[in-house]
């Protein structure tokens, strides 16, 4: 939609991408930093926690879509860029190599890009935390010299008795390649997941920061099988 303005502040977008795009960092007219920077490059490290590990760094800090954690996590894969895309969005591949998801059902796919997607995860913590599942509209394109894929919950009735319902505030994952070795790319996610439940903040925050460090790691094993 050209020429849209982002429902959240009325900043003047390029398109409605933008506003998703804007939200997995917050807008950028409420980060004057960030105005005429790429996605990527939206700044989370400024007065957040830090944890590198398995060539995997993560950046948290409060979300200011819900109560908890906005986390940005970002690492190079040694693959080209569309072969890393075709792994992490939904599809095929998922299931074969995320040990996190259980199940992964595309109940629409309103065109190649954009999809309503429910899936599950399993229990986290040695079962503290429990098993979770969404209901996710994704949305994969190109995006100036690389490949996003983003995508925010969608509130549905119940669906699965042994799962908590959680909910994806706006999010997304960007690949580029490296300018200097084109067969490796860089890849950098931003997640907003509620994982909703009486949960301690602290247990919250161990299991995100170690899911994401993990979910490099599978994806690159995945990617040299």
């Amino acid at each position: 939609m050209k020429g849209g303005a982002c429902r959240r502040c009325g900043h003047a977008l390029s398109d409605d991408l933008s506003c998703v795009i804007g939200r997995a960092g917050n807008c950028r007219s409420r980060y004057p930093e960030a105005r005429g920077t790429s996605y990527r490059a939206l700044r989370v490290e400024t007065g957040t926690q830090r944890a590198a590990q398995n060539d995997v760094t993560v950046w948290r800090k409060q979300s200011e879509e819900f109560s908890g954690s906005l986390y940005k996590c970002e690492g190079v894969v040694q693959e080209v860029t569309s072969r890393i895309m075709d792994y992490l969005r939904p599809g095929p591949y998922r299931l074969h190599w995320d040990s996190l998801m259980t199940t992964l059902d595309i109940t629409k796919e309103i065109n190649q890009s954009c999809l309503l997607v429910r899936y599950t995860i399993s229990g986290m913590l040695l079962k503290l935390i429990s098993p979770r599942e969404f209901f996710d509209f994704s949305y994969t394109t190109t995006y100036e010299d690389g490949i996003l894929s983003c995508g925010i919950g969608i509130e549905q009735e119940a669906g699965r008795p042994d799962c908590v319902r959680g909910f994806n505030h706006p999010c997304g994952w960007f690949c580029v390649p490296l300018q200097d070795n084109p067969e490796h790319s860089l890849l950098t996610g931003y997640v907003q997941t509620d994982l909703r439940g009486m949960l301690p903040r602290k247990t919250l925050e161990f299991a995100m920061g170690g899911s994401l460090t993990n979910f490099f790691s599978e994806l690159r094993k995945a990617l040299k099988a």
